[in-house]
């Protein structure tokens, strides 16, 4: 946005654009091998308890020795992007312009690949820095549809992997998500309506809502994600892949009696109709 070529002086631009002059000289400082390390531990405590909060997390934290406040420890859950999961009063002061869907899946029978979708997105941390993933799951044979990762809470990323999802598999009826911004944004809201999917979102708090979301979180963490310090964000590009790739076709499933999420999803594909 800024052009220090431009004939106008920066001061002038940021004038114009109404930004503030420390924002064009401000130099990003690498996070500290300390900071990563404390990072990935919340995130593992995060794993284990999702009720945890800024405090319990602190406390679990002084118990393995580190010394560390509970702000700090916010800081750190908010940079990640993760919250504590229980019922809170008041916990929604919306966006005017970002509209909250009603939960649909309740009482809901789905037993039909692309019936109904769910995204969400994780931190993934790497040997020096960290990544966010979003992924888009079909949720009758939990497979992977698409994923994207990024290195900020941005919502371009989320459009990009629900766009792909549609390309290559069509549209779903329902699609379900958190009540993320990310996912509220009109970006996100106006992809699934032009495609005439009805949009649902869990209630605020309610984790089991998108559950098999967060169990592929788990899933992907163990199994891939702690077992590499990614070096690069191109490192965790090939480190996800692959695992994608080894969760959809070859991980048996035991909510699947131990097939394969590629299995179920191409053998309960409803069948297109066909021209007369």
């Amino acid at each position: 946005m800024i052009d220090r070529t431009h004939h106008l002086s920066i001061g002038r631009q940021c004038q114009l654009l109404q930004l503030a002059r420390s924002t064009v000289y401000y130099q990003p400082r690498a996070v500290s091998d300390t900071t990563l390390a404390l990072m990935r531990r919340i995130d593992e405590l995060h794993l284990q308890y999702p009720f945890g909060g800024a405090r319990m997390l602190r406390d679990l934290l002084r118990q393995a020795g580190h010394a560390i406040g509970r702000r700090q420890v916010a800081t750190l859950m908010r940079r990640m992007g993760i919250t504590a999961i229980y019922r809170k009063p008041r916990t929604s002061q919306r966006h005017p312009a970002h509209r909250i869907y009603p939960y649909r899946l309740r009482q809901l029978t789905i037993t039909r690949t692309n019936h109904v979708w769910a995204s969400d997105i994780t931190y993934i941390p790497m040997k020096r820095g960290f990544v966010y993933l979003c992924v888009i799951l079909d949720w009758a044979s939990r497979r992977v549809l698409a994923w994207r990762l990024a290195n900020t809470l941005t919502t371009d990323f989320c459009v990009d992997a629900v766009r792909e999802a549609i390309t290559r598999y069509g549209p779903p009826e329902i699609f379900n998500t958190d009540q993320g911004c990310q996912f509220t944004s009109q970006e996100f809201t106006r992809v699934l309506q032009a495609h005439d999917i009805q949009i649902s979102m869990d209630g605020a708090g309610r984790w089991r809502d998108n559950v098999f979301v967060e169990r592929l979180w788990r899933s992907l963490k163990y199994e891939e994600v702690y077992l590499h310090a990614y070096e690069t964000v191109c490192d965790a590009q090939d480190g996800v892949a692959r695992y994608m790739t080894f969760y959809n076709q070859i991980r048996p499933h035991r909510a699947l009696d131990g097939r394969t999420p590629d299995r179920v999803y191409w053998d309960n594909l409803p069948a297109r109709p066909t021209a007369a």
